[in-house]
């Protein structure tokens, strides 16, 4: 279906933007997993609106509410619901665009698939969706953080701690961070960054760039660009360290593969790439190739322009890619547009609106390479670990 996504692990996101709440259901989470609304209310107030002075000012506080599949602080095995009431609703500012479609937006497409859209916000268009998304991602996340100890301890008996036992390896610490590396022209020096900021690093400015120099000046182009309602966009790159070789499949579920439509399912994406990505196109095989080596009892590459994936399955290397967010597509400015009559017109836009989404799309991508490499993990256990012969 199309707001499903996942195969052992699935999400089913829904509501819209200025509705009565957005959520998400989450089938397939294994049992006994502990978990807190406030390991999920982490994730999302590093996405709500508000958080600062370069992003929409909607006033959201996007508190979560578990309604079923968590029973006295662990996972039941049934559906997990998650719901998130919108309270600054302002569908007024929206009232032009009932017949104007803004330019660059899913207004027109939306209306040329289904006869009908809810014009206030974008509805299911709305990068408010995504809530379900990151709160989703903060149960994967919590699954792939699990250390081998914790979760392989018994809880029920004997079937629950051979259930853990597999679950165990699918933890061992596995991570996930990413961060802003391109605001329109402004782009990390190369060698700025260490190879795998803190999440400290990271938070310390609102932009969500570990380079203090570069956010400064990425903040100021910001502030700058909303002042003469317009809008930019840019590059965030995401690693995931502590993934073990094996995850993926090697047609088409290819782990690169799935990981890329996660990421261009995400409002406001143009572009994805892994490793060396475009650059590794203007190298030859001598250059581009990741030479195996042993390192502490394992095999590792030299190199890692392969971004951590080789035949569409993990390597055990960092995987490393980026994604492409597109200038938010409503901007203050007015524009040439059509209305729903074929009539042509002009638009200047209302409402609350991310003059660059990129800051609050940093957990977004978190969340989604999380439910990616849970689902992965799942599937290549169900495989491989089930049956011995």
């Amino acid at each position: 279906m199309p707001n499903s996504f996942g195969k052992l692990f699935k999400i089913t996101t829904w509501g819209e933007s200025h509705g009565a709440a957005v959520g998400v259901v989450v089938d397939g989470c294994p049992p006994n997993l502990p978990l807190t609304s406030e390991e999920i209310q982490f994730e999302l107030d590093r996405r709500r609106p508000g958080q600062s002075d370069i992003v929409t000012p909607r006033k959201e506080e996007d508190r979560v509410e578990i309604l079923s599949g968590i029973f006295e602080g662990r996972t039941t095995g049934a559906p997990i619901s998650l719901l998130v009431r919108n309270a600054d609703q302002r569908p007024e500012a929206y009232a032009e665009m009932r017949e104007k479609f803004r330019p660059s937006h899913a207004d027109f497409t939306y209306q040329a698939k289904y006869g009908v859209r809810d014009h206030r916000g974008g509805g299911r268009s709305s990068a408010r969706e995504t809530i379900g998304r990151v709160a989703a991602g903060a149960i994967a996340k919590k699954i792939l953080a699990l250390g081998a100890t914790r979760a392989s301890r018994p809880a029920a008996g004997a079937v629950a701690a051979e259930a853990g036992g597999t679950l165990a390896a699918a933890g061992g610490g596995v991570e996930i961070r990413a961060f802003v590396t391109q605001i329109h022209d402004l782009a990390v020096p190369i060698g700025a960054i260490a190879s795998f900021p803190t999440l400290a690093e990271v938070e310390m400015t609102a932009v969500r760039c570990p380079d203090p120099a570069t956010a400064a000046a990425m903040i100021e182009k910001i502030k700058a660009v909303r002042a003469a309602g317009d809008s930019v966009g840019g590059v965030i790159e995401c690693r995931t360290r502590g993934l073990p070789a094996g995850l993926g499949e090697p047609v088409f579920d290819r782990l690169e593969a799935d990981l890329a439509k996660a990421m261009l399912s995400l409002p406001a994406t143009k572009g994805f790439e892994i490793g060396s990505g475009f650059a590794g196109t203007r190298l030859k095989g001598s250059e581009h190739n990741d030479a195996f080596e042993v390192r502490d009892g394992r095999v590792h590459t030299a190199t890692n322009r392969s971004g951590g994936v080789q035949g569409g399955i993990s390597n055990g290397e960092e995987i490393i890619f980026r994604v492409a967010f597109k200038p938010t597509a409503t901007i203050l400015q007015r524009q040439k547009t059509v209305d729903i009559h074929g009539v042509e017109t002009e638009l200047a836009a209302r409402g609350r609106h991310d003059p660059c989404v990129l800051p609050r799309a940093v957990p977004i991508v978190e969340a989604m390479t999380a439910l990616v490499l849970v689902d992965h993990w799942l599937r290549n256990a169900a495989q491989n670990q089930i049956f011995k012969f």
